[in-house]
């Protein structure tokens, strides 16, 4: 039972820090700033990458098209390659709805050493650069925009100086499977990267919400963007750590009026989801798996584990320790739970949470050594320098 004492203990402490050390990750009162129109306002490019994205395309790309912005502004949406007729619905949207300019454009198969999501970036940037626009907003085409987005996010870019402003779009929360395991992607998400750190100036912690990043276009060249993390499967943290190494102000917040409409009805879907890229986070590394598996069990697993081992074998340290890891750990996911609208008793719920992300986080490390990879939209790139393949 010591072991057990030392381990509760160890998880208690964990929290402590967690609670107070973390840049409270836990709070989610981090916004985009008031607004302050500026007298002038300045071009907006919109770059859409698009693959087999017709089921979401009718509740999201009208949002785009509707917006509300008193400058230019134009829509690239960039068909990579679909099989289910993506550009050309996008053509009948936009005529349907009318609003904002749009051009439908595909760029080809991605080269080797590219994603297939950066190189339709990178076309679609290519395309905007014609515009000379001063900003690019790049969007995933399953958000959906309030009317007001552009406006709010350039006001804030303008307001506050930064060179690249983030909001994490506000993910579908319907089926049983997203409530259980949708706040906490986000909720862990911020725990790895404390949004209050990113916008430091000389502060190592970068990353960007890669469903709707606006940049200044002359950073996105400066930074070499998208050229610089051509290979990367997790994109929106490497195009942020790209802009805040060349020297760039970066902001990531939640978002209020900005949500994915993509679905995610099955455990499977969101099994797919994580483990696309958890060991690409953890840069492919055994050593880094092992350590994420040890903590991931440490800080979620034995404060249960050691409150009703204590309470069933009579040992009050081992009990009382875990009891309290598992309150903090409880109390520090409620906000995250507010913020979604679910309800408070899933709280508790945490460690089984975790647990299933435990072995999505294995399960991607086992893809990865089968040769399988990470996977975006039917692409596999089983190593970092490889090239993708069809399925």
């Amino acid at each position: 039972m010591d072991t057990l004492v030392w381990s509760a203990s160890g998880s208690l402490a964990a929290w402590l820090w967690l609670l107070l050390g973390q840049g409270f990750f836990w709070r989610t009162d981090l916004r985009l700033p008031p607004r302050r129109e500026p007298e002038e306002w300045p071009s907006v490019c919109v770059v859409v990458p698009a693959r087999d994205e017709a089921a979401v395309l009718p509740h999201s790309l009208p949002s785009l098209l509707a917006q509300d912005y008193p400058g230019r502004a134009e829509v690239f949406l960039i068909d990579d390659g679909s099989s289910d007729g993506t550009g050309r619905l996008a053509q009948e949207l936009a005529q349907r709805h009318g609003g904002l300019p749009l051009t439908v454009d595909s760029p080809g198969e991605p080269p080797a050493g590219w994603t297939g999501k950066l190189w339709a970036v990178r076309h679609g940037i290519g395309l905007a650069r014609a515009r000379a626009p001063e900003y690019l907003l790049l969007t995933d085409a399953d958000i959906a925009h309030g009317p007001d987005s552009v406006r709010e996010l350039v006001c804030a870019a303008r307001t506050g100086g930064f060179d690249l402003v983030s909001q994490m779009a506000r993910l579908r929360v319907e089926s049983v499977w997203e409530r259980l395991v949708v706040p906490a992607f986000v909720y862990f998400f911020a725990q790895l990267y404390p949004f209050r750190w990113i916008s430091v100036k000389g502060a190592r912690t970068a990353a960007a919400a890669g469903g709707c990043v606006l940049l200044r276009a002359d950073a996105a060249e400066k930074a070499r963007i998208p050229d610089a993390v051509r290979q990367a499967v997790i994109d929106d943290v490497a195009l942020a750590k790209a802009v805040k190494g060349s020297g760039g102000h970066i902001w990531l917040g939640l978002a209020e009026r900005v949500d994915s409409v993509r679905p995610y009805p099955r455990l499977h879907d969101l099994w797919r989801m994580v483990s696309r890229s958890a060991y690409a986070q953890l840069r492919h590394s055994p050593l880094l798996l092992a350590g994420t598996v040890a903590g991931l069990a440490l800080v979620y697993l034995v404060p249960p584990v050691a409150l009703f081992v204590g309470l069933a074998s009579g040992d009050a340290g081992a009990a009382m320790a875990g009891g309290l890891a598992w309150l903090l750990m409880t109390a520090t996911y409620l906000p995250m739970l507010r913020y979604y609208r679910q309800p408070l008793g899933l709280a508790p719920l945490l460690p089984v949470t975790a647990f299933l992300y435990l072995l999505m986080t294995v399960d991607s490390a086992v893809q990865h050594y089968r040769g399988r990879g990470a996977a975006w939209k039917g692409r596999t790139y089983a190593r970092p320098d490889a090239a993708p393949e069809q399925r």
